[in-house]
C-alpha cells in the first residue's frame, strides 16, 4: 500500500529550488519510501531523528540522498496513512534540521 504525500508549501518551494536532476533524484527517492514509510524498526525505510543539535525532531523521519547530499525530513500522519514533507534540501552543516524544526513549530506538527 502506498502511502498519500502531501508537502508543506514550504519543502514543495524547496523542491522546485533544486536542480532538475536532484528533483528527479528526490522524487524517486520519496516514491520509493512511499511504499513503506515507517521507521526502521518497524520494517520501514524511513531513519528516525530524535534531537540533532540542541533541536527537538522526534517523531520525525529522514531520506538521505548520500550521493546528492539531499536530504527530506518528514512526519507520518499514521490514522491517515499520510506523508508530510516537511524540508527537502541540500545538506549543510545539517541546516535541514534546523529548517525542520522551525516548520515543526510553525505548522505545530
Amino acid at each position: 500500500m502506498n502511502w498519500s504525500v502531501q508537502y508543506l508549501p514550504e519543502a514543495d518551494k524547496d523542491l522546485d529550488s533544486l536542480s532538475r536532476t536532484q528533483q528527479v533524484m528526490v522524487k524517486k527517492a520519496i516514491a520509493k519510501v512511499q511504499e513503506n514509510p515507517l521507521p526502521q524498526n518497524e520494517g520501514g525505510y524511513g531513519k528516525p531523528l530524535g534531537h540533532k543539535r540542541g533541536l527537538n525532531l522526534t517523531n520525525l523521519l529522514k531520506i538521505k540522498l548520500r550521493g546528492a547530499g539531499i536530504r527530506v525530513v518528514y512526519k507520518l500522519v499514521k490514522t491517515e496513512s499520510q506523508m508530510l514533507i516537511i524540508v527537502v534540501g541540500v545538506r549543510e552543516d545539517e541546516e535541514v534540521y534546523e529548517i525542520a524544526h522551525s516548520r515543526r513549530t510553525k505548522h505545530d506538527l
